[in-house]
């Protein structure tokens, strides 16, 4: 029997399961904070003693994430044009039930398409590199602090880039190339080359306040830099949770939803 599942189903449904999964602080025990303990924690964090050069801690989780000023998205060239006409997301205006996102056969996400998900980040210090931490794929990402330059070129490129970071002053400055080209940069498909560069800016402002500062670079793709400036909040109860793309879960979501919503028979 053929089951009709129109595109709005299908949008909807993937929209409740991202809500879904946006909405938890997860704490020792995997415990869900209530809403009075979420103020109370909230509150208390703007009052915490704080060393501007101290990153540590749950930023972005079930508060506010990332995203790309798309106000600020600059001129394509034709190369990134081409690309982006390509590209079918599976949400937003321009979502079709049948897209071709990366994201819907468990590719990696990539960056800094990672920071755009409200899953929570946090930065993890040690001697010599600084972590990234993802709650969306459970990733990593390796900034290096050990004073080597960035390359020029890396021998292969990577689905997180080839990163360095040094501080200035209270701000702590990433750089960043060597990007796979596969990946994209938003769920609506805007994309990039492997010769795209990352500079992020992230200063601790208040015990609660990170201000980030992200420019991208792409002379390939966009014709000029694309910029976008936001405020992360301090989550101070929370942990990273485990959020993994499953691609035997998304099978059968696609057998179950998506191909339905498309027209395929089986």
């Amino acid at each position: 029997m053929r089951i009709l599942v129109s595109a709005a189903a299908v949008t909807l449904c993937i929209s409740l399961v991202s809500v879904s999964a946006q909405t938890p602080a997860w704490r020792p025990g995997n415990r869900s904070m209530t809403s009075a303990e979420e103020r109370d924690a909230a509150a208390k964090a703007k009052t915490l003693p704080f060393k501007p050069r101290d990153l540590s801690g749950v930023w972005g989780l079930g508060t506010n994430g990332f995203n790309l000023d798309q106000r600020a998205v600059p001129p394509m060239t034709p190369e990134g044009k081409a690309k982006y006409d390509a590209a079918k997301p599976g949400l937003g205006p321009r979502g079709v039930p049948l897209g071709n996102d990366p994201l819907m056969i468990c590719d990696p996400v990539g960056y800094p398409r990672s920071f755009t998900y409200n899953y929570g980040m946090e930065f993890i210090e040690t001697p010599g590199r600084t972590l990234q931490f993802f709650e969306w794929g459970h990733t990593w990402r390796t900034i290096w602090t050990d004073g080597r330059a960035l390359p020029t070129a890396v021998d292969e490129p990577r689905w997180y880039g080839y990163a360095i970071g040094r501080w200035e002053d209270d701000t702590f400055v990433v750089e960043s190339n060597g990007y796979d080209e596969r990946s994209w940069l938003d769920q609506d498909g805007h994309p990039h080359s492997d010769g795209m560069r990352v500079v992020e800016r992230y200063r601790r402002a208040a015990a609660d306040t990170m201000e980030v500062t992200v420019t991208l670079t792409d002379p390939a793709t966009y014709t000029q830099p694309w910029v976008t400036k936001t405020t992360l909040r301090l989550n101070p109860m929370a942990e990273i949770g485990e959020y993994f793309c499953v691609p035997s879960d998304e099978e059968i979501f696609r057998q179950k939803m998506r191909e339905p919503a498309g027209g395929v028979v089986r």
